[in-house]
């Protein structure tokens, strides 16, 4: 079986850094469980680190970022009746509905007035943004407003240049970046586009 995990070099820790130094994930927008909704996140050595399995339809409004083991990390909750739409990131379980800050909110951006940004993502008092690749290309970068790069998600690309499906994706980040966090983002957006 054809391993769909990046070929960069192989170093010891979870994931494996490219020569840009960044940390390389291949998403597979798929669950592992059949007849379900969800995704499957391997870092460089092919190992699975994240996953979500959704047993309810499409595009659910919660959702749950589990690692290996099925320990919940991020809860993701769309709040009902938002024109644009709009998801609220909490860390762990969330279980209560009590009036907790969420650890982030990405709201999606008026069509008009965007232009390239999707999304806007705030994380506690920082602002970042989800910025579209352009629409022939499948993916999309996460940005700070300075307007750095932290992560850029795009349709996977094998070293002979065939380009997967669009269901395997390339999640590449910056290092020091909250890896759980910048997964939970990316789900969001696949949410926002119905993936999930």
């Amino acid at each position: 079986m054809a391993k769909v995990h990046p070929t960069e070099r192989q170093v010891s820790g979870p994931c494996s850094m490219n020569s840009a130094g960044k940390e390389t994930f291949t998403i597979w927008m798929k669950s592992l469980v059949c007849h379900t909704n969800g995704c499957t996140v391997f870092d460089s050595k092919g190992q699975i680190v994240y996953r979500v399995e959704n047993y309810d339809t499409k595009g659910s409004s919660e959702v749950h970022l589990m690692n290996l083991h099925g320990h919940v990390l991020f809860t993701i909750l769309k709040k009902k009746l938002q024109i644009l739409g709009c998801w609220n990131g909490y860390r762990g379980n969330f279980t209560s509905r009590k009036k907790e800050k969420p650890s982030f909110q990405v709201k999606k951006c008026c069509r008009i007035l965007r232009g390239d940004r999707v999304c806007e993502v705030r994380v506690g008092f920082n602002k970042y943004f989800m910025v579209s690749l352009g629409r022939k290309k499948q993916g999309f970068k996460i940005v700070n407003s300075g307007g750095d790069i932290i992560a850029e998600v795009k349709q996977k690309q094998l070293p002979t240049g065939m380009v997967l499906g669009d269901d395997v994706l390339t999640l590449e980040i910056e290092p020091s970046i909250d890896q759980a966090l910048t997964v939970a983002l990316v789900l969001v957006y696949g949410l926002m586009n119905r993936r999930l």
